[in-house]
């Protein structure tokens, strides 16, 4: 049996929780998915404070820019500032397409800048391209 695959969805929308669920339902990869819903929450979760104390580091970070308190800037600096969380790959999946997001991303070394589509099918269709080449192609650090 293959290693299961964590997933950290860092994501307050209820609607693109589901979708990326959904998209990741069909994959041949043992895959879990915890969410979060806001960036003070996602650091609790990484760094294993309460009530995260038992959850597993991700072997993947999936995160929206807009969030409510830390926002996603703030939270990909901060896990890349961290000896214990800079190792794991961070893919900003966000509605903004503005460049001095972008660039700030990157200079926060963010591994992949990602903007969500509008439509059903293809957001579908970029879960199933993050699949392919994060679970698929690349090699995840454990």
């Amino acid at each position: 049996m293959q290693n299961k695959i964590e997933i950290l969805l860092v994501e307050d929308n209820n609607g693109d929780v589901w979708l990326t669920k959904e998209a990741f339902k069909d994959s041949d990869k043992n895959i879990n998915i915890e969410v979060v819903v806001d960036g003070e929450q996602a650091l609790e979760y990484l760094q294993k404070r309460a009530p995260y104390e038992q959850r597993v580091k991700p072997d993947l970070i999936l995160l929206d820019l807009n969030l409510p308190k830390w926002d996603g800037r703030e939270v990909l600096k901060k896990i890349k500032s961290d000896d214990e969380l800079k190792h794991i790959p961070v893919i900003v999946l966000t509605t903004s397409n503005a460049q001095h997001d972008v660039r700030s991303c990157y200079g926060s070394h963010a591994n992949c800048f990602i903007t969500k589509p509008v439509d059903y099918d293809s957001f579908f269709e970029i879960i199933k391209n993050i699949e392919t080449f994060w679970l698929n192609t690349a090699v995840l650090p454990r």
